[in-house]
């Protein structure tokens, strides 16, 4: 069955209370929200504290930082690698870790999807933890514009007080 509107879920009263039916709805409406498509960013959107994000970028620069074993030898390696990334309209300083490090080849296109804005140093970095992806695509058709780096822009917290 195919329920385009709440109006569609008439059938259920005589079978279920109305506190379940008025349930039922609630539910449906929840299930609808969940199947929205996912909202892209671009570079030039991106702002401090961001998170939740979904970016289809180019890899522009990887450089391995750090390769090394968690609590002394045992474990798995931990390996992180900060990576060059950019779309249309600038880029942006990276940071792979583990797996995600094979994924960010110079040259390639790549989905984030559920990527966060951390800080260091005062200036913004990319980053997907554990939930979320990182994805290889087929190569994008837009060119990465190179002079609008965000990493470079430095950020300063200010406490205002009342």
């Amino acid at each position: 069955m195919n329920f385009s509107s709440y109006t569609d879920l008439h059938f259920f009263t005589p079978l279920f209370p109305k506190i379940l039916y008025s349930q039922l709805r609630v539910y449906w409406k929840m299930a609808e929200q969940l199947k929205q498509q996912p909202a892209f960013v671009k570079i030039n959107q991106l702002r401090p504290g961001a998170f939740g994000l979904n970016l289809t970028v180019k890899v522009v620069s990887s450089k391995a930082i750090m390769t090394r074993g968690r609590n002394g030898t045992q474990g798995r390696n931990m390996r992180l690698a900060e990576c060059l990334v950019g779309d249309a309209t600038g880029i942006v300083v990276f940071t792979a870790r583990n797996d995600q490090v094979e994924a960010m080849k110079e040259g390639s296109t790549v989905i984030l999807r559920n990527a966060k804005i951390d800080m260091y140093k005062g200036s913004m970095r990319l980053a997907v933890d554990k939930w979320g992806r990182v994805e290889v695509t087929e190569p994008a058709v837009f060119s990465v514009k190179e002079d609008n780096n965000l990493s470079l822009i430095e950020f300063e917290l200010i406490t205002v007080e009342e």
